[in-house]
């Protein structure tokens, strides 16, 4: 069972915070420095640098942490649980970190925030957002998923997804001479009109307060103006500095259902949203090779068509400008985030993967869905797409069965051969199978125990027989899984992966 079932009344928003917290931190402490103690033992974990003895309950989303001491077995909060972790990763690695713990615990305050939040804010009516802005727990396996860059609540609560924010957005004039772009930004001048000489630059209001002072040189010397805000509201998506601008916010067809991607100086999850230099240089190259390759694959790609930024504010003031959901849908489909199916039916109670009555035929429709674009756009085009569970988008039918992916985010996308065909398919296996299916192949058996998920995989597997890769990976043990409690505890780069060996689901029976 999920840690939280219904949304909690005010008095134990803590403890619904808590338990939505300890869920992913115990998961990657499972994965990354412990080990089942054995059979007769269920639940029971031994942490291998320390040795001592941590007992769960639950699989895919585990509770009520407790620690073996003087032969007795003690229950944990999430803050006890943060110091555990904190001293085993000392053992297992050597080294030490203050910075982790830290957004550990800012990411437990700020899932409190949300609960609260929510409590008193209108849910939106179209299930889409609704899906978007459920992700309360998140990444299931990361030890702070909902950090916020450690910052008090009022400065980010306003531009929280989970919390069903929607805000205007600002806008900047930009001297056209000290402009940068490249693709199609056509969209962000139908916003509202800049003053002439100047060429207007939609910000994040939350990154204008980050960047405090660092503009004043630019609003001083007439570089940059303020152009008031949008006269609409904006919603932002599940990944926070990306954000959905309506039509009415736009009134015009050329913004019509427009995505816009900010920078955000915050770290979340494993790196700072940060538009980078180097990132956006190579944005169009990607994104017109997957472009490219979708005009022969089934499912659709959102185009990042271009960037908008200032010289002198490079990164800081750089927007991507990305398609809407229209002309992309199925006729009659309804989009979902593929994160939201493995929330809590409290925090996404649209869920179609809960409510259906065929779970096996809506599994299949999944997999159908999701698998044969990533495959055919790494095998046939050299496109590793970053096909995890927060870049997929979900197209359902009336009746809740999955019938397209819609998948997203050029920035993740990785080209062959500027990584080898080798690293690039391990990537693909993470984010795809290990992220996004075998996540979601956990909500399913939850919600509809004794479904025979893996059959399935290996079916839709074994149709792509072209892809030598996918054969073998029938074959194989192991799969892929990201360490993203070491990677962070060691200060390793975000984008520098590093994987441990999982069972592979897909060798068994």
């Amino acid at each position: 069972m999920d840690p939280v079932d219904a949304t909690p009344p005010r008095d134990s928003v803590g403890l619904a915070a808590d338990a939505h917290s300890v869920a992913p931190l115990l998961n990657c402490l499972l994965r990354e420095v412990a080990e089942p103690v054995g059979p007769g033992t269920s639940g029971v974990h031994r942490l291998r640098a320390s040795g001592r003895l941590l007992r769960v309950r639950g699989t895919r989303r585990p509770t009520d942490p407790e620690v073996r001491t003087a032969g007795t077995w003690h229950p944990l909060t999430h803050t006890e649980l943060v110091k555990l972790a904190a001293e085993e990763l000392r053992a297992f690695t050597g080294l030490s970190n203050s910075e982790l713990p830290a957004e550990m615990l800012d990411s437990r305050e700020a899932v409190a925030a949300f609960l609260a939040a929510r409590a008193d804010a209108p849910v939106p009516r179209d299930p889409y957002r609704r899906s978007e802005q459920s992700l309360i727990t998140g990444h299931p396996h990361h030890p702070a998923p909902k950090a916020r860059g450690g910052g008090p609540a009022a400065g980010w609560l306003p531009y929280a997804p989970e919390a069903y924010a929607r805000f205007p957005l600002a806008l900047l004039g930009v001297r056209e001479d000290t402009v940068v772009e490249e693709g199609d930004t056509t969209a962000l001048d139908t916003l509202a009109a800049a003053p002439p000489g100047y060429r207007l630059l939609p910000a994040h209001p939350w990154q204008l307060d980050l960047l405090g002072g660092e503009l004043s040189a630019a609003f001083a010397d007439g570089r940059l103006l303020r152009l008031g805000r949008t006269a609409g509201e904006a919603w932002p998506t599940a990944a926070i500095r990306t954000v959905h601008v309506p039509e009415v916010l736009s009134g015009s067809a050329l913004a019509r259902d427009l995505f816009l991607k900010f920078s955000l100086d915050v770290r979340i999850t494993n790196d700072v949203r940060r538009l980078w230099r180097h990132d956006l240089l190579g944005l169009r190259r990607t994104d017109r090779a997957v472009t490219e390759a979708f005009a022969g694959l089934p499912g659709a790609w959102l185009s990042d068509r271009g960037y908008r930024t200032a010289d002198f504010a490079f990164e800081e003031l750089a927007v991507v400008v990305r398609d809407g959901l229209g002309g992309h849908l199925a006729p009659g489909t309804t989009p979902l985030l593929s994160a939201a199916l493995t929330e809590d039916t409290a925090a996404f109670p649209d869920n179609p993967l809960a409510r259906t009555t065929d779970p096996e035929a809506w599994w299949e429709g999944y997999l159908r869905a999701v698998v044969p674009p990533a495959l055919g756009a790494f095998h046939d085009h050299g496109v590793v797409l970053e096909a995890h569970l927060q870049n997929t988008l979900i197209a359902c039918d009336a009746s809740g069965l999955p019938v397209q992916a819609v998948y997203r985010d050029a920035e993740g996308v990785k080209l062959l051969p500027d990584v080898s065909r080798e690293a690039g398919w391990e990537r693909l296996v993470y984010c795809l199978l290990v992220n996004n299916l075998l996540e979601i192949a956990a909500a399913v058996a939850e919600h509809h125990p004794g479904v025979d998920l893996w059959a399935a995989v290996r079916r839709e597997l074994a149709r792509h027989d072209d892809v030598p890769e996918a054969a073998a990976l029938l074959g194989s043990l192991t799969l892929p899984g990201k360490t993203n409690l070491l990677l962070r505890w060691t200060g390793a780069d975000g984008a520098d992966a590093r994987y441990l060996p999982l069972p592979n689901p897909l060798t068994a029976g």
